[in-house]
């Protein structure tokens, strides 16, 4: 009995224990960007997504992956401390694309408590006349 009560304890306590770890928590500025429209003559267009290390440890990116070829996410490799800002560059190149309305996703993986964030881009490009 006294080992079921002494087991028990220990197993409370561990889990007490790793709720109390203090994480990583990623918060962006925004999730969406639209590109609106743009030439087929000039099909490469770039936006940065900002966001914010809110947790408690560093926050490390483990990757950022585009829906599509044409989609390029870049991002640091390097631990962003907590309270300090970031940045994922994504470049759409529609060269070779059908125009019209497209819509890509980038599904970035970080070691934060919300492990997984989709980001969103869309645009409109125009023919070119």
């Amino acid at each position: 009995m006294k080992k079921l009560l002494l087991l028990t304890m220990m197993l409370l306590g561990g889990m007490t224990f790793a709720m109390a770890q203090k994480q990583a928590e990623i918060k962006f500025d925004k999730v969406t960007h639209n590109f609106g429209s743009f030439s087929e003559k000039e099909p490469v267009v770039s936006c940065i997504f900002t966001f914010e290390n809110v947790g408690e440890t560093p926050l490390v990116i483990n990757q950022a992956i585009a829906s599509c070829g044409c989609t390029v996410p870049e991002y640091t490799k390097d631990p962003i401390k907590p309270g300090e800002k970031g940045q994922i560059k994504v470049t759409y190149n529609g060269t070779g694309k059908y125009p019209g309305h497209f819509k890509k996703s980038i599904t970035v993986r970080t070691n934060g408590v919300v492990e997984m964030t989709r980001l969103y881009i869309e645009g409109d490009m125009e023919e070119a006349k």
